[in-house]
């Protein structure tokens, strides 16, 4: 913003008990763009989500750059011309891979959500999954992995397919008890799961089984039951 026209507006309303009400008041609706992006960038709380459906795209962009609501709830008000046009994409692109930061480093679910919405984002998402620092214990639901794999099937290269399998849960450590109730857990929803996902699952209990200190028989009792994750 180069010209702060309304700022001294916005200082002296500050110093109201009521500043944040009285702002909504006279600038969610003000007919100059330049007010409505200037109340956008100062609003304390974060621009107010009517903005970022704002007709104008420059106040769309400065509201959602500001906002606090969580991924999908900006993405789904951002205005359309934004998301349509690459040029205005790249105003927000360091606030999107933020919140894609945020996604991936989650159990997928919304991240599908809002890829749903707005594939126009999906090299973002991309990049995240293969980049992003796996930073939580939080690792991906079987079925929102399976989403997003349909969803980023034509890009499943070796290097995504790695990404991908590292964001789910990881079972090597598991307990007898605890690892057979995951894997029958994954045998109940197979029929759900995309085949690279039925498969990536496969892979880590055949290893976790043969870590495993248990009785012959019995390990070829859970061998067999690894098999039906793949099996028609």
């Amino acid at each position: 913003m180069e010209n702060l026209h309304y700022k001294k507006e916005i200082a002296k309303l500050s110093e109201e008990p009521d500043f944040e009400k009285k702002g909504d008041e006279f600038f969610l609706k003000h007919p100059d763009p330049q007010a409505r992006m200037e109340w956008a960038f100062y609003r304390p709380s974060g621009s107010h989500p009517r903005q970022i459906e704002d007709e104008d795209v420059f106040v769309s962009i400065m509201a959602f750059n500001h906002s606090r609501l969580g991924a999908y709830e900006r993405f789904k008000r951002l205005n359309k011309k934004v998301i349509k046009d690459e040029k205005l994409r790249v105003k927000i692109r360091n606030r999107s891979r933020m919140l894609f930061r945020s996604l991936v480093d989650d159990d997928f679910k919304e991240l599908v959500k809002v890829l749903k919405l707005v594939p126009e984002f999906k090299d973002l998402a991309i990049d995240q999954v293969i980049n992003g620092k796996i930073w939580n214990d939080i690792y991906a639901d079987p079925l929102a992995a399976s989403e997003f794999v349909k969803l980023v099937e034509n890009r499943l290269d070796e290097k995504l397919k790695t990404a991908i399998i590292k964001r789910l849960m990881p079972v090597n450590k598991l307990s007898l008890k605890e690892g057979r109730k995951y894997l029958l857990f994954l045998i109940e929803i197979k029929d759900n799961l995309h085949p690279f996902i039925r498969e990536s699952f496969r892979d880590k209990f055949d290893k976790w089984v043969n870590r495993l200190q248990i009785h012959p028989l019995q390990r070829i009792v859970l061998q067999k039951e690894i098999k039906k994750l793949v099996s028609e």
